[in-house]
């Protein structure tokens, strides 16, 4: 795709980081839904979505937690609103696809492959842990498969696109990916237009790397031509640094709380607004013009928030 306006999106919760880590991530359902608002106030086109048990801020598939926020949501901004279908690294693929194929939403994202998924380096920092499953489920990710095969990448793509009309955040997180990102595509089971987000900082997956950026770029418009759009999310302190190279190459950037918790070095983020916030000033300062919900959707095409069911 030529450059174009940008689109942010905000990923306002996610299933990586524990309550414990940061008082302003949030856990319960008018936490997530106060939290997305502000960040499609601030300009996020995009809600990337997970739920959380408001119980004990534990990752959550369950049908009853999404609607905790989701109407909030759907009630209060036109932003898109786009459903992990990644939930956690230790939820089935039955359990993540429960809200989402009730729901029906216009976006899901979808992981391109299985991975190591290994979160254990954050346990370095001394913290006192507000819940008992925190400290082992970090722990234990020295033993955590992301399990997405193409089997069940298939299964997807079908039970999400093909039966509910959905498009797909494709999120690649390391090279691999994009071949098998093509290798669906030649299979006719994706057509255009595709939105690539690469995932970079996850280890297991590809580092947040300018240089690896300009090769994922370069294999992606090798493999796509002009039929895809491509956004960033650097996970932790190179998020800004590798958002700001994104827009300078004419592509789109994703922020938000799941994806780093802190604003500066040392200084924690108090919502996912003020990092929207941020990367807005950042991009708008490249010359790049913000997409609104109605334009995300056009450049997607998204099938539109009146034909969603949930």
């Amino acid at each position: 795709m030529p450059m174009s306006k940008i689109i942010i999106s905000c990923a306002i919760t996610g299933s990586i980081h524990t309550p414990s880590m940061s008082p302003y991530l949030p856990v319960t359902g008018a936490e997530i839904a106060a939290s997305a608002l502000g960040a499609a106030a601030a300009g996020a086109a995009i809600l990337h979505l997970h739920a959380r048990d408001p119980a004990n801020g534990r990752p959550s598939s369950a049908l009853a937690h999404w609607m905790g926020f989701l109407p909030a949501i759907r009630a209060g901004s036109d932003a898109v609103i786009n459903m992990t279908t990644g939930g956690s690294a230790v939820m089935t693929l039955d359990q993540r696809l429960e809200a989402p194929l009730a729901v029906a939403p216009e976006m899901c994202s979808l992981n391109m492959g299985s991975m190591n998924f290994a979160l254990y380096p954050m346990l370095g920092k001394d913290r006192v842990w507000k819940y008992d499953w925190e400290e082992p489920f970090l722990r234990n990710s020295d033993d955590l498969v992301f399990k997405n095969t193409p089997r069940d990448i298939e299964g997807v793509l079908r039970l999400m696109g093909a039966e509910r009309g959905a498009r797909f955040e494709f999120e690649c997180y390391d090279l691999s990916h994009l071949y098998m990102l093509a290798h669906f595509r030649d299979r006719g089971l994706i057509v255009g237009p595709i939105f690539v987000q690469f995932v970079m900082g996850v280890l297991g997956g590809v580092a947040a790397d300018p240089s690896h950026l300009m090769h994922l770029k370069e294999t992606a418009d090798r493999l796509f031509g002009r039929d895809y759009a491509f956004s960033v999310l650097a996970a932790g302190r190179q998020q800004m640094a590798l958002a700001a190279m994104a827009a300078g190459m004419g592509g789109h950037v994703r922020v938000g709380l799941e994806d780093n918790l802190y604003i500066a070095k040392g200084q924690l983020a108090v919502s996912n607004a003020e990092q929207v916030a941020k990367v807005r000033a950042l991009v708008e300062g490249l010359g790049r013009v913000v997409a609104t919900p109605a334009e995300a959707r056009a450049m997607l095409a998204l099938k539109g928030a009146d034909r969603v069911a949930g």
